[in-house]
């Protein structure tokens, strides 16, 4: 790496990385058990069609603000941008209400997806602290 004889400080957070990381293959594996319980509890349990719509179509836009949640933290973390750290923070609300949605408020919740979206909310928590310490340390380091 190049320097311009100026120190310049790396501000990216490890533990946030990490936890972006394994995140973005939790979730892979909890949408595609997530489909895959939806097949089972739409042939087997007397599902309203309409539910069942419903409640794919809240997993496929989980499944993009999810995405984009994790894109833009990774990306702001790794870059040191305040702006894509902070979007991460904001999409941050929406996927926990999704995922407590997904834990409590389905027609019918089974066992494995009471235990894969805790594990979610569970990765969440530190995320977020994370993120917000991050995003206090790249605004100190832009004021002086």
């Amino acid at each position: 790496m190049a320097s311009d004889g100026k120190n310049t400080r790396i501000l990216s957070s490890t533990p946030l990385e990490v936890l972006l990381f394994l995140n973005s293959w939790y979730f892979t594996a909890f949408f595609i058990a997530e489909i895959l319980m939806f097949i089972y509890k739409g042939v087997l349990l007397p599902y309203p069609p309409s539910n069942l719509a419903l409640e794919l179509l809240l997993l496929l836009l989980f499944l993009g603000v999810e995405t984009l949640r994790l894109f833009y933290g990774s990306k702001g973390n790794l870059c040191q941008r305040r702006v894509c750290v902070c979007v991460s923070v904001c999409l941050w609300l929406p996927c926990a209400v999704l995922c407590l949605y997904f834990l409590l408020l389905q027609t019918f919740i089974l066992r494995l997806e009471l235990l894969l979206t805790a594990g979610l909310l569970v990765l969440y928590c530190p995320e977020l602290l994370l993120e917000l310490t991050t995003l206090t340390t790249l605004t100190r380091s832009h004021l002086y």
